[in-house]
């Protein structure tokens, strides 16, 4: 997979759309959850697109600090269901984190985890830091990384 970072104005139509088609196959129709994806925050975001030849096979979004919570953010974070098993989640995931290290250094990073996915956050040294909560109906988690 090669992964790539963006601003919102850097993005092609074609990964624009393709980026709100995952996020709509996934979060919407395969969680069936309605929910309004398009937020007005992905255009102050930095998308991290990771592609297989021309598909687009997983992504994530970066949230500056102040933007969704005082750190930085990593939210989005989906892998399409045409690739799932292979791991490409912890790809764009510590690619994610890696761009933040760079973007904003020596910050914590906080995101909104879905609880059955606690432990491959954890994985990244993410620990709990709220009560479950539902966001959209789904159970939810803050967890935050310390730098390192």
């Amino acid at each position: 997979m090669i992964v790539t970072c963006k601003r919102f104005s850097w993005l092609t139509q074609a990964e624009l759309y393709a980026i709100l088609r995952l996020r709509a196959e996934v979060f919407v129709v395969e969680q069936n959850c309605a929910y309004q994806d398009v937020d007005g925050q992905d255009q102050d975001a930095w998308h991290m697109l990771g592609f297989v030849d021309d598909d687009l096979a997983a992504y994530a979004r970066i949230l500056k600090p102040g933007t969704q919570h005082t750190e930085p953010a990593i939210g989005r974070v989906v892998t399409s269901p045409k690739y799932r098993g292979k791991k490409l989640g912890k790809e764009i995931f510590a690619a994610s984190l890696n761009q933040i290290k760079t973007l904003f250094p020596e910050q914590n990073v906080r995101i909104m985890a879905q609880v059955y996915l606690v432990n491959f956050y954890a994985d990244f040294g993410f620990k709990i830091a709220s009560e479950e909560f539902l966001e959209d109906g789904i159970p939810h988690v803050e967890m935050i990384c310390s730098p390192s």
